[in-house]
């Protein structure tokens, strides 16, 4: 895991290659909504790209992760299937349903079933490197997004200098992330996290959750702010010195989000040992986003570390396959 992470900023490089290079077919009716169908690493980067282009893209766009897809899905709709392996049930179930509403797919995957679909029914295939964990090929899966959007005339190509710059970021602050998530590591290995963000970073907030639950094999929470500021604020009522709460911030957020995390963590840090700020680096959204991405990554493993568990393995979720199989 710990050279898939390192390799992160190369891997975007080579996902905005595979992009470039991939014809996408223009759809046969106006595109007036799209849904990004994908599970655990393989739909974050819905939720990312969302976020991202909420200031560009002039049509709704929605992340789902379940079996089943809104009845609005039509022959307007653009679909993203998003499966790493290619065989993710739910994804596969809603690529059949997509099929049968008449939505125009479009499919970001290593292989599997999901590419045998699109040969036979004729829907495109951004094929991308396999046999790896789907949760270390975020670049990989959310970049094509941007490039399926662009090709089919639904934002500008602003995005690829962004990209750029994001992969200079990151090459040039790696070491120093790796230095600072090994101590953070320490203070947070044996807690149980509360994350916080902005809402229109909620994807970072939901990746550093997951990749907690996957690498370090530990439960967390996370919410959004002001919505949390409107329910969970009052259920910090009880001291839990195991809690930590750690909020995650860009330098510009809006002052009165920032106003929100000081009071927020004024009434928080009373019940927990642990208040954390975490900020990004970078001049946009863009950059700030995958600067924490890329650190709370880092966290991770060495989380992992720090409680002496592998953090490549999930076995919990290879048995629930396997008994969802037998019961077909």
């Amino acid at each position: 895991m710990e050279n898939l992470i390192k390799r992160f900023p190369k891997q975007l490089d080579e996902a905005m290659a595979i992009g470039r290079s991939t014809e996408i077919r223009k759809a046969e009716h106006e595109i007036r909504n799209i849904l990004v169908c994908g599970m655990g690493g393989s739909g974050i980067g819905g939720n990312l790209v969302k976020e991202l282009l909420a200031g560009e893209l002039k049509i709704p766009m929605q992340v789902n992760k379940n079996y089943f897809i809104p009845a609005w899905v039509n022959k307007h709709s653009l679909l993203i299937i998003s499966s790493y392996s290619g065989n993710t049930e739910e994804t596969l179930m809603a690529a059949k349903l997509a099929l049968k509403q008449g939505a125009h797919l479009v499919a970001v995957s290593s292989n599997g079933a999901i590419a045998q679909m699109a040969a036979d029914n004729n829907f495109d295939l951004i094929k991308i490197p396999g046999s790896m964990p789907p949760r270390a090929c975020l670049g990989y899966s959310f970049v094509q997004q941007f490039y399926i959007f662009y090709k089919l005339s639904l934002i500008s190509k602003d995005f690829e200098p962004y990209l750029k710059a994001a992969i200079n970021l990151l090459d040039t602050e790696q070491e120093d992330m790796i230095q600072k998530a090994a101590s953070l590591a320490v203070e947070i290995a044996h807690t149980l996290p509360v994350i916080y963000s902005d809402a229109r970073m909620e994807s970072v907030a939901i990746r550093f959750r997951q990749q907690l639950n996957e690498n370090a094999k530990m439960l967390c929470w996370h919410h959004v702010i002001p919505e949390m500021n409107h329910n969970e604020l009052v259920g910090w009522r009880s001291e839990n010195k195991k809690l930590a709460l750690i909020i995650l911030r860009n330098t510009d957020d809006y002052s009165n989000i920032q106003k929100r995390m000081e009071f927020t963590k004024e009434v928080a840090g009373k019940y927990t040992g642990h208040v954390i700020d975490i900020y990004s680096k970078g001049s946009n959204l863009f950059l700030q986003a995958l600067y924490l991405i890329h650190f709370i990554d880092w966290v991770s493993l060495f989380v992992s570390r720090e409680r002496k568990v592998d953090e490549t393995e999930v076995k919990v979720i290879d048995r629930l396959k396997q008994t969802l199989a037998k019961a077909k």
